[in-house]
């Protein structure tokens, strides 16, 4: 509890984003010695800063922490910061990520497979038939869906995972307390009961406009990838597909007839070689390697590693006992530099030992 109020609180102090919070707790190793730190030590870490470290020692907000902490617990909100064990693994390794989330729901937020399902508010008939038509391929698939709770494609994905049971998180633009549109309410209660909520904001944050980008990023980052149903030329999807693409994720496009308002962001994502094209399921699996049989496929024995070289040994030792993992995973948890690894892997399957898949996954032969 003691731990959970400093790590509430160091994100209220005014200038002190998500980038600050991870420099200032990676300096003074927890949020409380950050608080607990003099002045003098405190403007000598990077980035901080005569004027940000007389803010760190000089702002109260441990009283308003507190009562973050006791709202999270009258709502049955789990508050998440990001050295917490349960916080997204996919999140930890975005550099603009929240340090902070608000989560109401019972699922697994690092659940093998999660897949993001964006497009336009105002879905048509299409958009709409082709949502429920992926959520229900899908469904031999234990698969996490994610979307942003909005009008149109967003609340057709939510409702079609409810309907076939399967788990769905809203990722929200304000306040967990605060249900955006209100129309949505309900569909957002049944979904803490099958996925759930999530949101970096406070309660009582309004969804205010600058809220919805920031919101995007989160849906990104927090999934291996995301289809684009159904999209206009510019709108909040296209942005998503694109903080996708720059997150390393895979982003994959529903295309539509020529001259379609609707369909022209998805098209345009295809034609620019932004996103894989999608017709049905089979191309999620084919880049994704997310085969109905995945999960029955024995654990590999662990290779000898006696042969191998200091590097080499922490990447298999890290691989060991999983069916894969992403390079970007696999570089966090090694602490090997991306560029470094991929030159080991390379070696690594040269020597048969690791074999590359779909959506830059490795894994033990």
């Amino acid at each position: 509890m003691n731990n959970l109020l400093y790590e509430v609180a160091i994100g209220l102090i005014p200038g002190i984003g998500s980038s600050y919070t991870r420099q200032l707790v990676s300096y003074c190793g927890s949020a409380e010695a950050v608080f607990k730190e003099s002045k003098g030590k405190l403007k000598k870490i990077p980035g901080i800063g005569e004027i940000l470290a007389e803010t760190i020692i000089n702002n109260d907000v441990l009283q308003i922490a507190e009562r973050e902490i006791l709202l999270a617990s009258k709502s049955d909100t789990t508050i998440l910061f990001y050295t917490h064990k349960n916080f997204p693994e996919r999140l930890k390794h975005i550099p603009d990520a929240p340090t902070l989330l608000y989560y109401k729901g019972n699922v697994d937020l690092n659940a093998k497979k999660i897949l993001g399902i964006v497009g336009t508010r105002k879905a048509t008939s299409y958009g709409k038939e082709i949502v429920e038509k992926i959520l229900s391929d899908l469904i031999p698939q234990d698969i996490l869906i994610v979307s942003g709770l909005a009008y149109g494609i967003d609340i057709t994905a939510h409702k079609a995972a409810l309907a076939n049971r399967q788990p769905t998180i809203g990722v929200m633009a304000s306040g967990i307390d605060i249900i955006y549109p209100a129309m949505h309410k309900q569909v957002a209660m049944d979904m803490t009961e099958n996925g759930g909520l999530i949101t970096e904001y406070p309660f009582g944050t309004k969804p205010d406009a600058p809220h919805f980008p920031s919101r995007n990023r989160i849906i990104a980052g927090l999934c291996d990838a995301i289809i684009v149903a159904e999209a206009a030329e510019s709108g909040g999807a296209l942005i998503t597909a694109e903080i996708a693409n720059g997150y390393d994720r895979e982003v994959f496009a529903v295309p539509g007839n020529i001259g379609s308002k609707y369909s022209e962001g998805c098209n345009k994502l295809i034609r620019g070689h932004k996103a894989h094209i999608f017709t049905c399921v089979k191309d999620l699996d084919y880049i994704m390697n997310w085969s109905a049989t995945e999960n029955k496929v024995k654990t590999p024995a662990p290779p000898d590693l006696t042969q191998f070289s200091p590097e080499e040994k922490t990447v298999l030792q890290t691989m060991e006992g999983t069916q894969g993992m992403l390079i970007d995973e696999l570089s966090w948890k090694s602490q090997i530099p991306v560029n470094k690894l991929a030159s080991i892997l390379l070696n690594l399957e040269f020597q048969g030992v690791v074999k590359s898949l779909p959506g830059k996954k490795f894994k033990i032969i």
